[in-house]
């Protein structure tokens, strides 16, 4: 299982038509990520940066498998028209550095 932090930023004026557009997502997106590995997918939003945190079973595979796939194609057109940059999922993204967490008890 991996643990993935994604930031994305929205396009100027944008915030409102995204969070209505998340409101619910396509009903073919959701088997389509959870088909690729995705357990959970939770997005947090400050102004125009969105913050995502993403549980997968391999992070690389799944944006493989949904690169071509018709529920993403369609949901990263709509995303695109919202978002500075757009993401076609080509390519070896790999999110966010990690640099600190908070360790098990009893670890120092």
């Amino acid at each position: 299982m991996e643990r993935i932090a994604l930031h994305t930023v929205l396009k100027e004026g944008k915030e409102a038509t995204y969070d209505r557009v998340h409101a619910r997502i396509p009903d073919d997106l959701d088997p389509a990520l959870r088909a690729a590995g995705v357990h959970t997918w939770e997005i947090w939003r400050d102004g125009r940066h969105l913050f995502h945190l993403v549980e997968c079973e391999d992070y690389q595979a799944m944006r493989e498998a949904l690169r071509e796939h018709p529920a993403n194609v369609a949901w990263q057109a709509r995303m695109a028209e919202l978002l500075e940059v757009a993401d076609d999922y080509s390519g070896g993204d790999t999110g966010l550095a990690q640099v600190w967490q908070l360790p098990p008890r009893g670890h120092h």
